[in-house]
């Protein structure tokens, strides 16, 4: 069991930047939904690596995602064997379930890339968001909150993909994909943690950034490696490694 290290004067403290949490994630929602809907733009779909080989199509957008399956069976034999280490250990098992499946779900996708197909992808990735987001959360400030907060951020997480998929609107899954970006670097700076090795989540987030942005240059890092490797296959990779450094940290911490 972690220790409870915080009372009196630090704890009172503690429950302000608890609140300025809460009023962080109020004011992004609030945020996004003033915008006005955002429609899932068709040429997301056009890749630039289209080749096929074996008989699967987009090849290495296919297989690339065999990264998931590998770190995500990593870290759900971890949160299996190593409780003690493991605060928000359900949270933990979600996350890596929850990367398990997106092998699966943006493999299926990249067959035959659209929104239909998409939603497939979009699913276990919205677990990953969400669970990642509450383990953090739990550890630093309250492991209450797995408790109460994990179920019902899980199922906000697929309803933002169910709604997407129904009314076209991208809005409320946009805050679910990049609440880490904006929740952890917070929680980081406001909350201490009982663990040792985290650092390695920032060093996480930083090469999750950068798969976005080899995500978004898709067919100008085609063209620069001589159409070997294009930005959405690298993305699928660097993705994968930050989760990677995820599994790393929780294998290597202990208790301060």
């Amino acid at each position: 069991m972690i220790p409870r290290r915080i009372t009196g004067f630090r704890a009172i403290h503690s429950t302000r930047r608890a609140y300025l949490i809460v009023l962080l994630l109020i004011a992004a929602l609030g945020g996004v939904m003033s915008l006005p809907p955002i429609a899932q733009d068709p040429s997301y779909h056009a890749f630039a690596d289209r080749r096929g080989l074996l008989g699967i199509s987009s090849f290495l957008n296919v297989t690339t995602n065999l990264a998931f399956l590998a770190v995500g069976m990593a870290g759900i034999s971890l949160c299996a064997r190593r409780q003690h280490r493991l605060g928000a250990r359900w949270a933990w098992m979600a996350c890596f379930t929850g990367v398990a499946l997106v092998s699966l779900g943006s493999g299926y996708y990249h067959l035959a890339p659209n929104n239909g197909t998409l939603v497939w992808d979009r699913l276990p990735m919205s677990v990953v968001f969400m669970a990642l987001s509450i383990a953090v959360l739990a550890e630093h400030v309250s492991l209450r909150l797995e408790k109460y907060l994990l179920a019902p951020t899980i199922v906000l997480g697929l309803a933002s993909v169910i709604t997407w998929h129904y009314t076209d609107d991208l809005r409320l899954y946009a805050l679910v994909q990049f609440l880490p970006l904006l929740l952890l670097p917070v929680v980081l700076l406001l909350f201490d943690s009982p663990y040792t090795h985290r650092g390695l989540l920032p060093l996480a987030l930083a090469v999750y950034v950068i798969a976005k942005l080899a995500e978004h240059y898709d067919r100008a890092l085609f063209e620069m490696t001589g159409e070997i490797v294009s930005g959405h296959s690298l993305k699928h990779l660097l993705a994968a490694l930050a989760l990677l450094v995820v599994y790393w940290m929780l294998r290597r911490r202990r208790f301060q």
